[in-house]
Parts: C-alpha cells; sequence; structure tokens
C-alpha cells in the first residue's frame, strides 16, 4: 500500500479510536512518506532520444490522436495503477502527467480508464486484496507547443 493510501487509513482509523496522542503519531508518521496512491510506468518508444525533463502544469490531455491538431513525437507509453477506494480519474491523469513531464513530453493522448467492476471491488474488500483502476496513455511532444508548455511551467514556479 502506497503511504498516501496509508496515511489516508490512520486517518480514517485514529478518527475512531479515542487516543488522539497515538493517531497524531501515526498520522505524523505516515505523512512522511507520503507519495500519491498512484504509480505511472513510461516505457520510452525510442530509449535513444532525450528531452529536458518539462512539469505537470504545461502537459496537455488529449482525448484522441486528432485533437493535438499539429505534428507530434510519441514519447512514451504511459500505463497508470491505482487503488481504486483511495484513487480516482484526477489522480491517474495527475501520475499520467508527473510521468510525461519526467520523460520530456508536453502533452499526453489519454487512451482509457479501466475502472475495476463492483463484483471486483466488493471480493477485493472481503479479501482485503482492494482493486485496482487501470490508465493508459501515449506521452507526446508537440514542438510548436513548446514556448506554451514553457510558458505554463514559468507560471507554475511562481504559484
Amino acid at each position: 500500500m502506497c503511504s498516501a493510501c496509508l496515511l489516508r487509513q490512520v486517518l480514517a482509523t485514529s478518527s475512531r479510536s479515542g487516543d488522539s496522542m497515538k493517531s497524531l503519531a501515526s498520522i505524523a508518521a505516515a505523512a512522511v512518506f507520503l507519495i500519491g496512491c498512484v504509480s505511472t510506468n513510461a516505457s520510452l518508444i525510442d530509449p535513444s532520444v532525450h528531452l529536458a525533463r518539462t512539469c505537470p502544469d504545461g502537459i496537455k490531455l488529449y482525448t484522441t490522436p486528432d485533437r493535438v491538431g499539429q505534428p507530434y513525437r510519441e514519447i512514451a507509453v504511459l500505463n497508470a495503477k491505482g487503488e481504486s477506494n483511495w484513487s480516482d480519474e484526477d489522480d491517474m491523469i495527475e501520475s499520467m502527467r508527473d510521468k510525461a513531464a519526467e520523460v520530456g513530453a508536453n502533452g499526453i493522448i489519454l487512451s482509457g480508464i479501466d475502472e475495476p467492476s463492483a463484483l471486483t471491488k466488493v471480493i477485493g474488500q472481503v479479501a482485503k486484496t482492494g482493486s485496482q483502476r487501470k490508465g493508459k496513455a501515449l506521452a507526446i511532444y508537440v514542438p510548436s507547443d513548446s514556448t506554451n508548455t514553457a510558458t505554463a511551467c514559468a507560471n507554475a514556479k511562481k504559484k
């Protein structure tokens, strides 16, 4: 279980327990390792290409390839997964944006997010194994959008 998920679980458990000092200590310990409930990996399409890292705020989200509207280079295939009880679609997209920025992309074309079925979620709860939602996307670099990406990243640093 990721640390953010652990923190959420500690918060839920501590609100039901009576010992506030133990609860605060548990929350503080979990907070030290806070990283997020979704993990995304990137499989580089051409490992010989090395682009400068961008920032998540500079990553545009496209729902289909034709929505890009400009020539682009495919950088990496992104695969995200997260515990369905502790993440949502926004978390999935945020994690994919983070990974896309890491590999130097300035856009992602979302292929979809697959939700576990209701039955899978129930079985995961009963068996204490959880259930995962999964997302796929293609990290891309749109050369004509590089100025907009740089501006978005500069504005994000000012916040």
